[in-house]
């Protein structure tokens, strides 16, 4: 049951009549249905001091910390934290950042993770899972969001736990191959970062050589723990062969697209999340490769021209803290209701179809990509 807020500004769907503006016409503004986020990490548990939110909200841009003098508070994402996310905690928006956190500390950290997470408007988050055990797992953020919560299982860390628990080459092979088999029994997709990956699988002799070499590594305390290139695109080619969708975190996408080519008619969906500020590129490619999907990006404008709709996905890549969904949900929802009211205007599209382009946006196509109410999921 969600917990009330007393806030005018949750993400939703329109609880009274429809106003009309014509014949067959709604006039009413542009609503988006629960979200689906298909790309996110989880929260921190505990009480967290300026500092310490502020090295998450600087993750956050990309950057490690403020300049002296400077805050990240000062940046899109903090304006849209103290915009968003005051309101939710019982706040005016806007309010000083000390304000807000002294607020956040005064409710406890569960309760204020909970309001915020229940606020944002996301009904459904696809999960990452494996990469650090400091955040929240699928049944925390369950509780705390009141939502469903799906597991896509990143390859690098499962490769890491095979390792672990392999000392020969030929154990880690099939371990390898067993871990990805069990894993499809339950996760909603995989995941992995990749820069470039080839148009055939790699051979399995350079794979065994690779695994050896990595299999030394793990010896040292100094080890990087990250596969090499022939090992990191075995997992790749092994996850497609699963059939669950594949979300590749990829810096540019424009690399992958010898990869992307020759996996058409495989069955599998393959959803790039690319690095800003190559979503444009990502939603080109989505178009050119039926089997291929991108995120929506943080400007959905810029993206809805490049590619079909049904295309496109909402995430928010959010880590750590709760207030990075609720930011990330309500810019979107702000960016497409914004966007899709222009169109009507201009008379591009119907309100109705308008309507329509943005939940498929919003939730639409990641229910379809991650077969979702197959799944039974909220």
């Amino acid at each position: 049951m969600h917990e009330a807020t007393d806030s005018p500004d949750t993400v939703g769907p329109p609880t009274g009549p429809v106003p009309r503006d014509g014949p067959g016409q709604a006039a009413g503004p542009i609503t988006l249905p629960p979200l689906v986020d298909q790309h996110s990490h989880g929260t921190v548990d505990g009480e967290l001091g300026v500092g310490s939110f502020e090295t998450h909200l600087a993750a956050a841009a990309g950057s490690g910390a403020a300049p002296a003098g400077t805050t990240f508070f000062d940046s899109w994402t903090g304006l849209a934290v103290r915009r968003w996310c005051p309101p939710l905690l019982g706040m005016e928006p806007h309010c000083a950042p000390v304000s807000y956190l002294a607020r956040r500390r005064e409710l406890g950290a569960y309760r204020a993770a909970r309001l915020l997470l229940r606020g944002a408007g996301i009904g459904t988050f696809l999960l990452e899972s494996g990469a650090r055990d400091d955040l929240s797992g699928p049944d925390e953020l369950a509780a705390a969001a009141d939502g469903t919560v799906l597991e896509v299982v990143r390859l690098e860390p499962l490769a890491e736990q095979v390792a672990d628990t392999s000392g020969t080459v030929d154990a880690f092979i099939g371990n390898t191959a067993e871990a990805l088999y069990a894993a499809a029994q339950h996760a909603t997709a995989f995941a992995m970062g990749i820069a470039f990956c080839d148009e055939i699988p790699p051979d399995p002799r350079e794979v065994r050589r690779a695994a050896a070499r990595w299999l030394a590594l793990t010896v040292r305390p100094d080890r990087n723990r990250a596969p090499d290139p022939a090992l990191a695109q075995h997992l790749l080619w092994s996850a497609v062969a699963t059939g669950l969708p594949v979300q590749l975190h990829c810096a540019d996408p424009q690399s992958l697209i010898g990869f992307l080519r020759a996996t058409a008619g495989f069955g599998t969906d393959l959803v790039l999340l690319p690095d800003r500020p190559h979503h444009r590129r990502a939603a080109q490619l989505a178009a050119a490769f039926p089997h291929v999907y991108a995120d929506a990006g943080p400007r959905p404008g810029e993206t809805l021209g490049e590619a079909p709709f049904g295309k496109l996905l909402f995430s928010t890549g959010a880590r750590a803290l709760p207030e990075l969904y609720v930011a990330a949900s309500r810019l979107f929802g702000q960016a497409m209701a914004r966007l899709a009211e222009e169109w009507v205007g201009e008379g591009i599209c119907t309100r109705a179809e308008a309507q329509r382009i943005a939940g498929l946006v919003a939730a639409g196509t990641a229910r379809r990509v991650y077969r979702l109410d197959a799944a039974g999921s909220g």
